[in-house]
């Protein structure tokens, strides 16, 4: 039987993963393109159910006419829809932005507020898009539990919750808080790139020695290195 690990070593165990996962992935950064608190406010809505590739690929012509909150609260809906219509989910995408544009005007003079507490009282908006936009426009530090840093928080031992917000919580005990963001982009970019949902490169793995979960996919490094993505889900 294997011993329990203590809350001192999967703590400096954590913090292992993270140093190598950030030698690994030195660039790792929000894959979705903004200039504007507003911009990745909307761009990271828009993301659900779609890829940030292709969100990106709308985001020129999509802020080109509605620059900001109040622009947008004031759209044509035909209009709007007809531009974020390549994402999928059209209709519902662009009912979402109206509202959350409508409330930013009406309740934060069209800014996009700082705080958590404001960011998840607006329409469409949870605690993943709040800390997305905490931690990477306004650098308040913030986890951001998506289904790549879920599958891979459990896959480490870091928690057993699947929960979002229980796993944010769990996860966050680990690591000082200055580390939070970045700890987000680092789990994310290995999750889009060698630690798949489905046949995970373990081979090809630069934390298998502190993983818990080696052996899920193929440890052959030949065979690893064939799934290893070099960038994103496109």
């Amino acid at each position: 039987m294997p011993a329990i690990e203590t809350h001192t070593a999967l703590v400096r165990r954590a913090r292992k993963i993270d140093r190598m996962l950030a030698q690994t992935y030195p660039d790792a950064r929000c894959e979705l393109d903004f200039d504007t608190p507003f911009e990745l406010l909307v761009v990271t809505v828009l993301s659900a159910q779609t890829t940030d590739k292709r969100v990106n690929s709308v985001r020129p012509t999509l802020f080109a006419a509605y620059p900001d909150a109040p622009a947008m609260a004031g759209a044509d809906r035909a209009e709007l829809e007809r531009i974020v219509g390549p994402l999928g989910f059209f209709r519902a995408k662009t009912e979402s932005l109206l509202k959350l544009s409508q409330a930013l005007v009406e309740r934060h003079g069209g800014e996009v507020p700082p705080r958590l507490e404001d960011l998840v009282k607006l329409p469409g908006v949870g605690r993943k898009t709040a800390n997305v936009v905490l931690g990477n426009a306004f650098g308040v530090p913030g986890i951001t539990v998506d289904t790549h840093f879920g599958r891979l928080a459990r896959r480490f031992g870091w928690t057993s919750e699947t929960d979002p917000v229980k796993a944010e919580h769990a996860v966050g005990a680990l690591f000082p808080k200055r580390d939070w963001t970045m700890l987000s982009h680092h789990l994310i970019w290995h999750g889009r790139r060698v630690c798949h949902a489905r046949s995970p490169a373990c081979g090809a793995c630069p934390v298998a020695r502190w993983c818990p979960s080696y052996g899920e996919g193929p440890t052959d490094a030949t065979q690893a290195a064939a799934l290893v993505r070099t960038e994103g889900r496109a």
